[in-house]
């Protein structure tokens, strides 16, 4: 089923000149509307008029995450205050926090996308939705919440932490759906087991997964241990919020971007050029409708690939491929680049591993070191000390041979490693801290 058909089924052509119709107008928006673009544009050279063909999208400038907090609070809002119905903010725990505005036609839009999101992923009006993105500043909770009552669903707002409760009102209220970070899917499957409640055993279906990057593997473990279908949803809040992207149920081969809302590119990181068709790189994105805070080429430092073939649901919109990793969430040891995700593949692959895992970074004299902390299992934490050296040798020795940099492995009992209510905390930089 497809919530929108003519948006979501538009021939590419006509779906293009409907983004060209869009940027033009949006850019004489900000241009008369936001200082800061007004000064961007100018110190380029370029006037709104410019932009006669999607490619002139290249002439814009860029945004950046920094010119948000630059700009704190109300700097980049294109519309009076009170036109402002609703306010998010980043938590500004890297530093000051991130501010965006929505107008009533921003959420009633937001609350359609999701509403398309819902449907994409195979739910329907009849379902029930057990909530548990955090409400509040954070925009997940919000995001999902309308769109699931735009598609007439029934929503339980639960938000996160209190996990053991949210496993007793998956058991008593019998959702269909779920939406919350990958990690806590696993983290409400390890507390229904302690609790004697098996989530394979209700009628939960689907999962809609997002806020943090994921492996396809962490895909397979979410399905083996909660058994359902486990789909990912892509969004960030400076663009609007969940909603920018998700996978269908039918094909789960990419996400599909909403592009009558949103022009997605993709650049090299290092250059800021545009890659080749088909090419990995960063994730660059223009707000087409956004009134409240309308953003221009905001580079959202994730690295994935766009593939424009037509899929099997029917939906002509391009796809991005689930995000790799962020080109600032990069490690590089001994100039060797290595990104978590490749790193919770390899454990995942390995029998008697859990997902749960962090990556300790160290400068010892002029090198840097990486280790890999990984909780076992129940099963193979009874082993003996010889059998779990074996493995520990084997992880570092799969490191070594895929990623070509040397990692030492330290095997930690069940449940050491904390558990996020909201997105994993997967590395730690001590070379920041001295």
């Amino acid at each position: 089923m497809i919530y929108d058909v003519k948006n979501e089924t538009m021939p590419r052509e006509e779906l293009e000149l409907v983004q060209l119709r869009r940027l033009q107008a949006l850019c004489e928006r900000v241009y008369a509307n936001v200082p800061f673009y007004k000064k961007k544009f100018d110190e380029k050279g370029i006037k709104p008029q410019d932009i006669k063909t999607l490619k002139d999208i290249t002439l814009l400038p860029f945004t950046v995450k920094q010119d948000l907090r630059d700009q704190y609070p109300f700097g980049l809002f294109a519309v009076p205050k009170d036109q402002i119905v609703r306010i998010h903010s980043s938590s500004g725990t890297t530093g000051t926090a991130t501010v965006v505005g929505y107008t009533k036609r921003d959420i009633e839009n937001w609350g359609e996308l999701m509403a398309r999101c819902f449907m994409a992923a195979g739910a329907s009006a009849s379902d029930t939705v057990h909530n548990a993105y955090g409400y509040g500043l954070f925009t997940g909770g919000l995001g999902a919440h309308y769109g699931a009552e735009a598609l007439g669903a029934t929503v339980v707002p639960i938000s996160g932490g209190a996990t053991r409760r949210q496993v007793t009102l998956l058991k008593d209220f019998m959702p269909d759906v779920i939406c919350c970070t990958p990690s806590y899917a696993l983290f409400l499957a390890e507390t229904g087991q302690e609790l004697g409640i098996d989530i394979r055993e209700l009628p939960l279906r689907i999962g809609i997964f997002g806020a943090e990057p994921w492996t396809n593997e962490m895909r397979l473990e979410i399905e083996k241990k909660l058994g359902i279908t486990a789909i990912d949803i892509y969004g960030l809040s400076e663009i609007m919020g969940p909603g920018v992207a998700i996978e269908c149920h039918e094909a789960q081969d990419g996400l599909h971007i909403q592009e009558d809302h949103f022009l997605a590119e993709t650049i090299d990181p290092q250059t800021g050029e545009p890659v080749a068709p088909g090419e990995e790189g960063e994730l660059v994105f223009t707000t087409l409708t956004k009134e409240g805070i309308p953003l221009i080429r905001y580079r959202t430092r994730d690295l994935t690939t766009l593939n424009t073939t037509p899929c099997k649901c029917g939906r002509t919109t391009a796809r991005m491929k689930r995000v790799t990793g962020r080109s600032d969430d990069m490690l590089i040891i001994r100039g060797v680049n290595v990104f978590p995700s490749q790193i919770e593949s390899i454990l995942i692959e390995t029998e008697g591993l859990t997902p749960h895992y962090q990556l300790i970074v160290e400068r010892q004299g002029n090198l840097d070191s990486l280790e890999v902390q990984v909780e076992v299992n129940e099963s193979i934490f009874s082993d003996e000390i010889k059998s779990l050296q074996k493995m520990e040798s084997k992880v570092m020795k799969n490191i070594k041979e895929f990623l070509g940099v040397t990692a030492k492995v330290k095997l930690v009992e069940p449940k050491t490693i904390e558990r996020s209510m909201g997105k994993a905390k997967r590395i730690i930089d001590k070379r920041k801290e001295g």
